[in-house]
């Protein structure tokens, strides 16, 4: 099995159904369907963006100063380069940077790099760099500007060089105005029991993965590391956000039995909070579904929204925290059925959160949905952004931000074989 082929890549065929019922247990009967909003979101415009086609493995931050942020991958005659463009102030795109190039990178359709921007001007990003003789040897590389992407320095090492097997999947925050706050999917006690990515204890038994943070300071040194969880699923998506009492960041956990529920810590201080579930879903599954939760937060109040095949079908849900990620109400299912693929994005602004997931139209289709939510998640408004041609894990991972009034939003479609970066702005 593919380390990161979505089990759901073909979701229309029986026999996935099939599959996804012997997992989960779960009642053969069609599930009941989540209410459509009456109210919809009503202006969905083109978004032109400078990526050549061929880019893929977009990035969309969103700048101290309001300035939205693009990152992408795009592949050159013997390997691969990140590029990077920022929003002008007239709204057109200002000159596009290359951040790195190489021909030893690793290159996923799910673990992408990021970039963020801090308030002291600072840029940074990072890539994945092969290490090692197996194809699941790779590593973390961050680097630093500080000069508006003119120029890019490799900071210190995010983990211990040497080490075989996978380190990535990671989010960033600003710990503060010049120091770079990260957490990652580390394998190094994988590594110790003697095993790598490509043994067959990769999704199920063995070692586990574990959850690893950082924050580095304005030279790229590491000032702190710690470990956050010992036992996570390998290749899910990790996201983070910041509340008044400290960055909150969320994961896919691995417990015994394999059940592989949403967990949350929470950095206060100088030390982490013990690893807490945000529901109880439940979810068996002897391997990692490559298809994590995502975050977002204001002041006290955070939202999490995951996916889920607890009750036997595919499930995107929602739930809020009113203590910074102490507690949580119960969830609200966001989307449940068979066309359901996830891979959910999360933004907030005034008081109302906005959440983007992709969507099954047909064998060699995906939607992609934009819905947007009161406080408390009881009322919301739809808006369907996109159908556009991809199938199974082509269309990698939808990003979304909320800037000046309207939602941002960056995909991937596949056109003639080759993929092609699309934008839209609903207000």
């Amino acid at each position: 099995m593919d380390r990161f082929a979505h089990r759901r890549a073909h979701a229309g065929t029986a026999v996935v159904i099939a599959l996804a019922l012997a997992a989960c247990g779960g009642d053969a009967s069609e599930p009941t369907p989540v209410p459509v909003p009456e109210v919809a979101l009503v202006n969905v415009q083109p978004w032109e963006l400078p990526a050549p086609p061929g880019a893929a493995q977009p990035d969309l931050a969103l700048a101290p100063d309001g300035r939205l942020l693009l990152a992408w991958l795009e592949p050159t005659d013997d390997g691969h380069r990140l590029r990077l463009a920022a929003v002008a102030a007239d709204g057109g795109w200002e000159e596009t940077r290359t951040v790195a190039e190489g021909r030893d990178w690793f290159v996923n359709w799910a673990d992408t790099p990021h970039v963020q921007a801090l308030a002291d001007g600072s840029l940074w990003a990072h890539w994945l760099r092969n290490t090692g003789p197996s194809r699941m040897d790779y590593g973390i590389v961050l680097a630093r500007s500080g000069d508006a992407g003119q120029t890019w320095k490799e900071t210190a090492p995010v983990h211990p060089g040497g080490t075989r097997g996978d380190h990535g999947f990671v989010t960033f925050w600003q710990q503060d105005e010049d120091r770079l706050g990260m957490a990652w999917l580390d394998s190094r006690q994988k590594a110790a029991a003697g095993a790598t990515g490509h043994d067959s204890h990769h999704h199920g038994g063995g070692a586990a993965m574990m959850l690893r943070a950082a924050i580095h300071g304005p030279d790229g040194a590491q000032l702190r590391e710690w470990p956050l969880d010992a036992s996570t699923c390998d290749c899910c998506t990790t996201d983070s956000a910041l509340t008044d009492k400290g960055v909150v960041v969320v994961y896919r956990g691995r417990s015994e039995g394999e059940i592989r529920d949403t967990r949350i810590v929470r950095l206060e201080g100088d030390a982490w909070t013990a690893p807490r579930e945000v529901h109880r879903d439940g979810w068996h599954f002897a391997g990692c579904p490559v298809n994590g939760p995502a975050v977002a937060a204001e002041g006290m109040r955070v939202w999490v929204a995951w996916y889920t095949e607890a009750d036997g079908w595919p499930e995107v849900r929602a739930a809020v925290s009113e203590d910074a990620g102490d507690s949580f109400g119960a969830p609200v299912p966001l989307i449940r059925g068979q066309p359901a693929l996830g891979r959910v994005a999360l933004a907030t602004a005034g008081g109302r959160l906005y959440a983007a997931w992709l969507e099954e139209a047909s064998p060699e289709t995906q939607r992609l949905r934009l819905m947007r939510y009161s406080a408390d998640l009881s009322r919301s408004e739809m808006r369907e952004v996109a159908t556009f041609p991809a199938s199974g894990r082509g269309s990698g991972l939808p990003r979304l931000q909320v800037t000046d009034g309207a939602a941002w939003l960056v995909w991937t479609e596949v056109v003639d074989g080759r993929p092609a970066l699309r934008g839209a702005v609903v207000r």
